[in-house]
């Protein structure tokens, strides 16, 4: 989600919103298609990781590495599946006794920013030896801005539409990847990934056709779904910005360190957005703030949303540095739907038959993807020893 997606993707090297999803660069996507499964982005932040269980450092004993793997499994599922019921409470619950809503959801965005910022200076203190000589900080400037604007996006969304038809739509980033790849660049895909491509973006078509129950409705702020699947998609488009962004600072800076990224993303997140929630006697970052002093409540969600982001990238590092972006990127992906199942089951977020059958249409095209990565991988030890 955050987004900071969104790296080991962030010590490790090796993942929100903004505690850092693929570039939507065709170009670059083709560039990195044998090598994709070697860096991983989190949210926002790059990863270099083993690329296959076979050729990871070796962690002990098979039970013992069962046992990690499943502590990560846990760990990312914990941490971002109650983060997603916590942004849709904060987005859709009535707060005191007069039911106001709280309206300023960018403000997530900043305190996510300030407890990632926070994290990662903390991280960087334990584990860093000293001047790794990585990417100063100035350099995230530019990165900083996409970062805030997508991830403020995404989470406005929540207004407009539910947070089932928000998670769908922010599957979907391979729809723009491949149609700027074949209509802008020429790129010529395979039959699979077009089929990987189809089921996504039928899925998600149908379900944003699909009538939402009235119930969910009724929670909205404001219910207008094209308003909110543009928002999803201009997101990822920021997003891919974003990512392209990175990948130049991480090309000229080599030994910039996940946490380096970290840091840097969430040092510009945290200025760009104080300007926007504090940069004037107007601005709604002051009605936030005294929205959390008459509602605790929602001052404790939004703490526990951050932290929840925070710990979960954790999660993702150990995952990615022991196991792979292959393995992390199916967990996360099996996490979105189960997020899902939680927001209808929990939340009270009823689905109709119909719209299920999206949800697995999506998560059919996702699980393809991986698949196909994963069979691409295989094949590529074969074709080395064919080349000897």
């Amino acid at each position: 989600s955050f987004p900071v997606q969104r790296q080991l993707n962030r010590k490790f090297n090796g993942k929100h919103r903004s505690c850092p999803v693929d570039s939507l660069s065709p170009v670059s996507d083709r560039r990195r298609r044998e090598s994709t499964e070697n860096t991983h982005v989190a949210g926002k932040i790059k990863v270099e990781a083993p690329t296959t269980l076979s050729t990871m450092e070796p962690h002990g004993a098979g039970i013992r590495r069962v046992m990690v793997l499943s502590f990560c499994v846990a760990g990312i599922w914990s941490a971002y599946i109650y983060q997603g019921v916590l942004q849709e409470t904060v987005s859709t619950k009535r707060f005191g006794p007069n039911n106001e809503r709280f309206e300023h959801l960018a403000f997530l965005n900043l305190a996510q920013n300030v407890v990632c910022l926070i994290w990662s200076f903390m991280m960087i203190k334990i584990w860093s030896s000293g001047n790794s000589g990585g990417a100063p900080w100035w350099s995230y400037w530019s990165a900083g801005i996409t970062n805030t604007i997508g991830p403020a996006m995404g989470i406005e969304a929540l207004k407009y539409i539910s947070y089932p038809a928000q998670v769908l739509a922010k599957s979907s980033k391979m729809i723009p990847v491949m149609l700027m790849g074949a209509i802008v660049y020429g790129i010529r895909y395979t039959v699979p990934e077009y089929v990987c491509t189809l089921l996504v973006a039928g899925g998600v078509s149908m379900f944003a056709l699909l009538k939402t129950n009235s119930k969910t409705i009724s929670k909205l702020a404001h219910p207008n779904a094209p308003v909110g699947y543009g928002l999803c998609f201009l997101n990822l488009t920021f997003d891919g910005f974003t990512n392209a962004t990175q990948d130049s600072i991480k090309a000229r800076y080599p030994k910039t360190s996940a946490w380096d990224i970290m840091l840097g993303m969430n040092l510009w997140g945290t200025i760009y957005n104080m300007i926007f929630m504090f940069g004037w006697s107007n601005a709604s970052g002051f009605e936030a703030v005294q929205f959390c002093k008459q509602h605790p409540e929602a001052a404790w969600d939004i703490l526990m949303y951050c932290l929840c982001g925070a710990v979960g990238q954790n999660f993702i590092f150990i995952t990615i540095s022991r196991f792979g972006s292959l393995t992390n990127t199916t967990i996360t992906t099996t996490r979105k739907f189960v997020s899902i199942v939680v927001s209808s089951v929990l939340s009270g977020n009823p689905l109709s038959t119909k719209q299920w059958a999206s949800v697995i249409m999506v998560f059919s095209g996702l699980s393809f993807q991986i698949y196909l990565k994963w069979s691409k991988l295989q094949r590529m030890p074969k074709k080395k020893k064919k080349s000897n």
